[in-house]
């Protein structure tokens, strides 16, 4: 155990259960809710009291609504918009379209990428539901009411629908606007060593190929996204409380777009109904409400309905893949290569590094020791949404994992291998850490057999193959499939080379004061979307500085408090807000060990902190020992000279590298061969977030993204027609999981701490998102595969099951007591 702390990134070392991580609710012995203790949520109480407070709880005086009229169509040059109807009606307060907008420089705002969005169009429409106009009433009814009495004239285009279409000779070009664009090609990106990569081909003793298309997800948070901007002329001051996940990125944001200065620009974001990636934009509706409130001088809202939300806003995936595997005949795999079709929608607005176009996609070599790996990606425009947000998962990780645990159970059926032991073949060996990939990513650590093997125990697979087998040779009505997934993430956002997102380092930050009587607010520049910041965060500074959490307060989410962060996605707030927090802690431990010593009459060398009991002591005499609550009341009233006084202390944490978590998930699946049915009979989940800080939070993290990929895998999707019309649009075609479709989860976990993190945790949010849908594909696939079946696309709806089965002559005749005949003699009656 540690007995001293500083100020670096070497990780602290706890007290380790038999997985090696913190002890659950023993921690430490001292129960004063530090790492590895199940906390109740601080944030639940107001939750479920029905107490949180939303941005549509919002009201203040003089309050107007908005309300944006979108194109139907999803190509169409704009002939004219006529507002004079909606002006006409008593509640309407202005009608606004682009060139208000130019009037005051806000005609068009920046995307995440290297690109421009019209704020309100101006002259052609590039997908449905743009936005188009803007009315602005005295309540939210009127503001409809409004809207649909705007009268937009427009001549309707050719759509161009799917990025294979996009890039056709003949194909419409929709960026007509940018300079020497004259076709929907956006850029090509490269990784790997292509010539080294040919070679291992070549020598192969066997190679496999296999087509799959992740297909174009919404996040789909239960809260859709909403602002209200009150422009203060008295003090020229903008306050917009918004749902944002990086509250302080939209106020730069904001600032440029607006040209107020950034220290009169104020942004709040209350609680938040979920994120996934969704509520990283700037969106239209922002930038309108905020344009309205400056001009008419009053509050704005503007709160977008759910078809708006699933329409419009950042959207993910949509990629189509061409994997390859090359191996020897043992299984042991040499070379992989990828080629990847992107539709980007009709911005560029995908949220990825600039210098790497595909983002974290680089780490398509995935858990395994693999000499050799290139990869290609072409993007495209569409009349589409735009999007490429990084829907609960690093930027592109998703799709990476998805691609090589597809391939490797290809590969294992080729070869009449155990998707299992090919696995163990092929992994990256647990002392070959820190591990450098084929496209140059490094590892931090990991060992990859132990979450296998502890999955595969849970599961009972041995078990599961024999029943596997029983049923095909009994052909019986429902097969079973096994699938494996043992996915590595790659999280934290940190520096250089791995996230250099437009030239920013991905730094966060921690504010910690210890008050006088010895409680504690730490701000944080991250924000919570459900993620329990409050507790967990509160936890990091109960354990470095032995207090009991209930006395830490964590504040985020207001730019005019907290200090400057770059916001919660991509699995960053732990790896780094929580080890700015850390950091910071360990400061104010640094100050309080001269003050223990002034307190204590004893030399500074002589105080050791003492991590069990939480107390400083002088050495060889434990018995002279004081808490950092008593030291708080000296660090105020009797500091030494040395010291100023106070105790509190700021980090901005920008890490050395990215975290790397991991696991391993195994899926048990019954697929009826009459219906196209698939039924989970088994879900096992394994993953090794690092050192854990909150079990219990862990697990509802890892519960809910694992119903966020069985969502993927099973149901969801956004559709268009040959029109460009949304056919996926609302909740009842883009279809969720509900209780009645996620069974029971069997969860657990090993522990290989990050060698270069403060407390050595990962972050564990993303994980169950990117590691299940394989998983879940890689077990229908499995239940076929005997037949010849390699791949089912998703969503594995029951007909897309079915027909797979059909194809692969597994089907069975309907049952004797379903009647599908169906009478039509008759006339049908008047009613």
């Amino acid at each position: 155990m540690s007995s001293e702390s500083d100020n670096t990134t070497e990780p602290t070392e706890y007290q380790h259960d038999d997985d090696g991580g913190p002890q659950p609710e023993k921690h430490c012995g001292h129960g004063r809710g530090g790492m590895g203790e199940e906390v109740t949520r601080k944030e639940d109480k107001r939750f479920i009291t029905g107490r949180g407070n939303y941005v549509d709880d919002i009201k203040k005086p003089r309050m107007l609504h908005c309300e944006i009229v979108r194109s139907p169509h999803a190509h169409a040059r704009i002939e004219d918009i006529d507002g004079s109807r909606a002006m006409a009606l008593d509640d309407v307060v202005a009608v606004l379209t682009a060139d208000d907008l130019l009037e005051h420089g806000l005609a068009t705002m920046p995307t995440l990428m290297d690109d421009t969005q019209d704020v309100l169009v101006n002259d052609k429409v590039k997908f449905q539901s743009q936005e188009v106009a803007a009315v602005i009433a005295t309540d939210r009814y009127a503001a409809k009411d409004g809207a649909e009495k705007v009268e937009v004239e427009y001549d309707v285009l050719d759509p161009v629908i799917g990025a294979e279409e996009a890039l056709e000779d003949d194909a419409p070009v929709i960026r007509e606007e940018l300079d020497d664009q004259d076709d929907n090609h956006i850029f090509d990106w490269e990784t790997g060593d292509a010539e080294a990569t040919d070679a291992v081909f070549d020598a192969a003793d066997v190679t496999v190929e296999e087509q799959m298309e992740y297909q174009r997800l919404h996040p789909a948070p239960i809260e859709t996204c909403g602002c209200v901007a009150d422009w203060d002329p008295g003090d020229d001051k903008m306050t917009v409380h918004m749902t944002s996940q990086a509250p302080h990125a939209h106020r730069t944001l904001f600032s440029q777009v607006s040209g107020i200065p950034e220290h009169k620009v104020r942004i709040v974001s209350p609680d938040v109904g979920g994120g996934f990636g969704n509520k990283v934009p700037i969106y239209p509706g922002y930038v309108v409400a905020a344009a309205a409130s400056y001009v008419l001088e009053r509050p704005v809202k503007w709160v977008e309905e759910r078809s708006e939300n699933i329409q419009t806003t950042g959207f993910a995936r949509d990629y189509d893949m061409t994997g390859e595997l090359a191996a020897t005949e043992n299984g042991e795999i040499k070379g992989v290569k990828v080629d990847v079709l992107a539709d980007h929608g009709a911005y560029n607005a995908a949220a990825q590094p600039s210098k790497f176009p595909a983002g974290f996609f680089n780490i398509f070599t995935g858990s395994y020791d693999i000499e050799a790996a290139h990869g290609s990606l072409t993007a495209a425009y569409t009349n589409t949404a735009p999007g490429g947000v990084a829907y609960r998962c690093s930027f592109r990780v998703t799709e990476a994992v998805y691609l090589i645990e597809r391939m490797v159970k290809v590969l294992a059926d080729e070869l009449d291998l155990d998707p299992a032991e090919i696995r163990r073949r092929n992994f990256i060996p647990s002392d070959a850490f820190p591990y450098e990939s084929a496209t140059g990513w490094n590892y931090d650590s990991g060992d990859y057999e132990k979450a296998l093997d502890k999955a595969l125990e849970m599961a009972d697979y041995d078990h599961y193959r024999e029943e596997q087998q029983r049923r095909i040779e009994e052909d019986a009505d429902k097969l079973i499939g096994i699938g494996i997934s043992s996915f590595t993430e790659v999280v934290g956002a940190g520096p250089g080379k791995q996230c250099d997102i437009a030239g920013i380092e991905m730094f966060d930050s921690a504010d910690l004061r210890v008050n006088p009587t010895g409680n504690a607010v730490l701000r944080v520049g991250v924000q919570t979307q459900g993620q329990g910041h409050e507790t967990t965060f509160a936890q990091i500074i109960a354990e470095e500085l032995g207090m009991d959490v209930d006395n830490i307060v964590v504040e985020h989410g207001d730019t005019d408090t907290e200090p400057y962060g770059l916001g919660t996605y991509g699995s960053r707030s732990t790896p780094v807000a929580g080890a700015a927090a850390a950091v910071a802690a360990r400061k104010v431990r640094d100050k309080a060990k001269s003050i223990a010593a002034n307190e204590l009459e004893a030399a500074e060398e002589d105080i050791e902190w003492d991590r069990e009991s939480g107390e400083f002591h002088v050495a060889g005499a434990p018995e002279r020992s004081i808490t950092i609550t008593e030291i708080a009341a000296g660090a105020y009233m009797n500091h030494p000279g040395s010291e100023e006084p106070g105790l509190e202390a700021t980090n901005y944490y920008d890490p050395p590298e990215m975290t790397y978590p991991f696991g391993s998930y195994i899926v048990i699946v019954e697929v009826d061969r009459e219906t196209g049915e698939v039924d989970f009979e088994k879900f096992v989940a394994v993953d090794d977030c690092g050192n854990r800080i909150n079990p219990m939070i862990i697990e509802g993290q890892i519960h809910g993204g694992l119903a966020q990929g069985i969502g993927t895998a099973m149901m969801e999707h956004v559709t268009y027609d040959d029109n460009g019309n949304v056919t996926g649009g609302d909740f009842m075609n883009y279809l969720l999981p509900t209780a009645k479709e996620i069974p029971n989860f069997d969860t657990g976990h090993t522990v290989t701490p990050s060698p270069h993190h403060p407390i050595g945790a990962k972050g564990v949010g993303e994980s169950p998102t990117v590691g299940s849908p394989p998983a879940i594909v890689n077990a229908v696939v499995d239940a076929m595969s005997h037949s010849g079946v390699s791949h089912v696309e998703m969503p594995m709806t029951p007909d897309a099951v079915w027909e797979a089965l059909d194809e692969a002559e597994l089907t069975l005749e309907p049952s004797a007591n379903v009647d599908f005949a169906f009478d039509t003699s008759e006339e049908p009656a008047d009613d």
